[in-house]
């Protein structure tokens, strides 16, 4: 099993188009404790209603759920398929980046978990998410 770097996850989110537009970056990984935060710039796409500057529930979802599935993926080596998760949305995020911390809870052989806090800017908390993936090696 290899371990991605930093600098390896930022390499495996910018081939992916979807998560290159949205402008996910790695800020900070510690594979011993599994944590890893990365920021994400608002858009105008991400607007819930044009000229609010408040973030869509969408966007900020896709950002748990791609920021919890690299804590994991990150000591795995590997992208993995999402099984399950949730958001609690807290408070609006209006006129701010996102700033979302995971921290894996689980990495089993078939099933791993991660907890994820969404900041904003300020520090405040705006969203938490858990996500369930698949860690499962595909046979052969």
């Amino acid at each position: 099993m290899s371990r991605l770097t930093p600098e390896q996850v930022q390499a495996k989110l910018d081939a992916s188009p979807f998560i290159a537009f949205s402008g996910l970056r790695v800020v900070s990984a510690d594979l011993e404790k599994g944590e890893i935060t990365m920021h994400a710039p608002f858009r105008p796409e991400f607007e819930r209603a044009a000229g609010t500057g408040q973030w869509h529930g969408g966007p900020i979802a896709a950002v748990i759920d791609t920021v919890g599935d690299f804590a994991l993926g990150m000591l795995l080596g590997r992208g993995l398929p999402t099984i399950n998760f949730r958001v609690d949305y807290l408070r609006p995020a209006i006129n701010t980046a996102l700033v979302a911390t995971a921290r894996v809870r689980r990495n089993g052989r078939s099933v791993g978990t991660a907890d994820v806090d969404v900041f904003d800017e300020a520090g405040r908390l705006l969203a938490i998410g858990r996500g369930t993936y698949a860690t499962a090696e595909k046979p052969g």
